[in-house]
């Protein structure tokens, strides 16, 4: 599946019709107060590098270039664990701690929770009207989110993710949503369900935006197992894990008996997985970290990962285990960006009402 956006130059007076057209990413730097960005995370356990590198280091970037942040915390679409939901709290303040552990800044990002905003939950019944049970079934996310759940059936919320997160989007007409490769039938269910709102409700405007994919550059991390890094497959490394945790980790992860070190993904993906990681938190080419490590194994390459994910990671611990000493002043936090998604969400679900001769 591809999603196609307008990339064309949009800055007044440019009629060259020779110019290079913008790419989206150009036209973010170029002006990002025109972009609003709606992402998030459900609470299941604690942030990991494969969210560091594939999403949070991206959106503290588009916070910092000024782009206007929405960060939902997605408790309500954690109600189908029982383990989970058992300890939402906890896991609700982890996330803040990892959130600002690694840069993102509450008076510049708006963090919220989906209980919190009545008005985001009500968008749900609407867009739920709008898109058919085949295609919530062959959401590939949702798919894979049911294989790795656990769970003995399927629960009608575990089935309509993508209509719940297109609310979580559009519910403050987001503009950009920064994701992997693996979400865009997310986001492309939720540029239909746009589309159709406008079309059946719109009265010829356009109540709802389409919202642009902004595709991470950063490749696909693999966990110590050799799959791709993810909380549910107890495969990953938490940011939060200490030093020895993380050397542990590592020590245990796959790779395979050939004493010389290559960066070769196709073939060699559990080493390959190995090396990328050490090369980003380097900052280095992973052809050359590979050259460097030569033949000395896999127990060579399992010390120089360990050494580069604990000295990058290092500063990102200390600053969570100083925001971890104030338990109240997370709850403030969420507290003050639970007040503004409601706002932005009540004016959404007003017009919404409006647009369906609801208002009454």
């Amino acid at each position: 599946m591809t999603i196609t956006h307008d990339t064309r130059d949009t800055r007044a007076g440019s009629a060259d019709p020779t110019a290079v057209p913008e790419t989206l990413e150009e036209r973010v730097r170029r002006d990002p107060t025109r972009f609003r960005v709606s992402t998030g995370d459900r609470p299941t356990g604690r942030l990991h590098l494969g969210h560091y590198f594939g999403t949070l280091h991206n959106r503290v970037r588009l916070q910092n270039l000024g782009v206007e942040m929405f960060l939902v915390i997605a408790d309500y679409q954690v109600l189908t664990d029982r383990d989970v939901a058992d300890r939402l709290s906890e896991h609700v303040e982890g996330l803040i701690l990892d959130y600002l552990a690694v840069g993102v800044d509450p008076a510049r990002t708006t963090v919220f929770t989906h209980s919190a905003v009545p008005a985001l939950n009500q968008l749900l019944l609407p867009f739920l009207s709008l898109v058919s049970v085949a295609e919530l079934g062959r959401n590939p996310t949702v798919k894979d989110e049911i294989a790795h759940s656990r769970q003995s059936a399927v629960s009608g919320l575990m089935f309509t993710y993508p209509a719940h997160q297109a609310a979580d989007i559009l519910f403050c007409k987001a503009n950009l949503v920064p994701v992997g490769q693996d979400q865009l039938p997310h986001l492309e269910l939720t540029r239909t369900v746009a589309r159709r709102f406008n079309d059946r409700y719109g009265n010829g405007t356009s109540v709802f935006p389409e919202p642009d994919a902004l595709l991470s550059a950063a490749p696909l991390l693999l966990g110590t197992d050799g799959t791709k890094m993810s909380k549910s497959r107890a495969n990953s490394i938490a940011l939060a894990a200490d030093a020895d945790e993380t050397a542990a980790l590592i020590r245990g992860a796959k790779t395979d008996s050939d004493r010389h070190i290559t960066y070769d993904p196709a073939a060699r993906p559990e080493v390959a997985g190995l090396v990328l990681l050490a090369a980003l938190c380097l900052d280095r080419d992973p052809h050359a970290i590979a050259a460097d490590i030569g033949t000395g194994g896999a127990a060579a390459l399992k010390r120089t990962v360990t050494e580069a994910v604990n000295e990058y990671l290092a500063p990102i611990r200390a600053r969570r285990a100083e925001y971890a000493r104030d338990r109240d002043h997370l709850r403030g936090i969420l507290r003050e960006g639970n007040a503004r998604a409601n706002a932005v969400a009540d004016a959404t679900l007003k017009e919404v009402r409006s647009a369906m001769n609801a208002d009454y």
